[in-house]
């Protein structure tokens, strides 16, 4: 990476119902790389297609789709910037009008309709991630992400309230991630040696326990598997939601942890270049930047040329919006999950 700035995997609902990559997404993603984000990671990309969360959702399950994500991982590279994919399957939080089948989970779910998966689908759930890294890597990407975070499938099976699995996929916390491990040693096996693999991890909320999810974290940097931790903290300057551990930053009981040669980054609430700083300084690799991304394309090129540049303020205009960037479709997304982002 020529710089610690990375684009986070934000949903944006504007590629092809089939998984296929657009000329909008295209567009999204490789302004980034050309705004000087050293790292530029595409949204939650689906490796089942049972497995799709969302509306206009990148697709990564299928050998179709192996055109676009050529032209993305070229276009992103062109501008200096390393390619990466997020590998993801939402699980219980996939809607069943939009993929025409009950959402699958790692146990029955009575709250949402899911049902558990079988040993065997288990099984085919970690194979399918992997040939997803395999396209990946076919498709010329530098690596991938997994996406074991914000309550999708992964997360599922870490979660003891949600999985209540009785096999080696549930009970213990070794058996609760083991689908973890053993989807990186997967990839490792069947991927080339410089091909980067990163984890994405929640450290709380989704049925998660914060003492839990450092050990994981520790173990996944000591046994070096994995070249980044990608920890999502909604805000990083907070204090940890378990009362037991407050009185210090969530962030820090990351960041004191002993990394080996794995790199550890942090995502939430990092919106100006003071918080940017802040955040590096207190002991993050690398910074992963949302919202302050859609308001710029450039942030790291405004930084590299003037440290105390102010970034817009919200709400700004949907013209705004284009200019960085972002399709119609796309604005449509975000004014009604935030309708507070927008002006007119």
């Amino acid at each position: 990476m020529k710089n610690r700035f990375m684009l986070a995997p934000l949903t944006n609902t504007q590629s092809h119902e089939d998984g296929i990559l657009s000329d909008d997404e295209y567009h999204w993603l490789v302004k980034r790389a050309q705004g000087g984000f050293g790292l530029t990671m595409t949204c939650a990309a689906h490796v089942q297609e049972q497995g799709r969360g969302f509306p206009g959702q990148l697709g990564i399950f299928a050998d179709a789709h192996l055109e676009g994500l050529k032209r993305l991982a070229s276009g992103i590279q062109s501008f200096d910037s390393v390619s990466i994919v997020q590998l993801h399957h939402a699980g219980m939080r996939s809607p069943e009008a939009l993929i025409g089948t009950v959402p699958q989970c790692p146990s029955d779910n009575e709250r949402s309709g899911a049902r558990g998966l079988s040993l065997n689908e288990t099984r085919v759930l970690i194979e399918d991630f992997v040939a997803a890294a395999e396209r990946a890597e076919r498709a010329g990407f530098e690596g991938v992400e997994i996406h074991g975070a914000h309550g999708y499938i992964l997360c599922q099976y870490f979660s003891s309230s949600i999985n209540t699995r009785t096999d080696d996929y549930g009970g213990t916390l070794e058996n609760r991630y083991r689908i973890l491990f053993e989807i990186i040693e997967g990839i490792r096996q069947r991927c080339g040696a410089n091909f980067m693999v990163g984890v994405r991890l929640s450290p709380e909320r989704f049925g998660l326990h914060l003492p839990e999810v450092i050990s994981v974290a520790q173990r996944l940097m000591q046994e070096g598997q994995i070249d980044f931790l990608d920890m999502s903290l909604w805000d990083v300057f907070k204090e940890p939601e378990d009362p037991d551990f407050q009185g210090r930053s969530l962030m820090s009981y990351f960041t004191e942890l002993p990394r080996g040669k794995t790199r550890l980054g942090v995502a939430g609430m990092i919106r100006t270049p003071t918080d940017a700083v802040s955040t590096l300084e207190a002991g993050a690799d690398w910074i992963m930047l949302g919202r302050a991304a859609m308001l710029h394309h450039d942030f790291p090129a405004r930084l590299a040329d003037d440290p105390g540049f102010t970034p817009v303020e919200l709400p700004v205009t949907r013209a705004h919006f284009a200019n960085e960037g972002l399709s119609e479709r796309f604005i449509d997304y975000v004014k009604s999950g935030w309708p507070d982002y927008i002006a007119d």
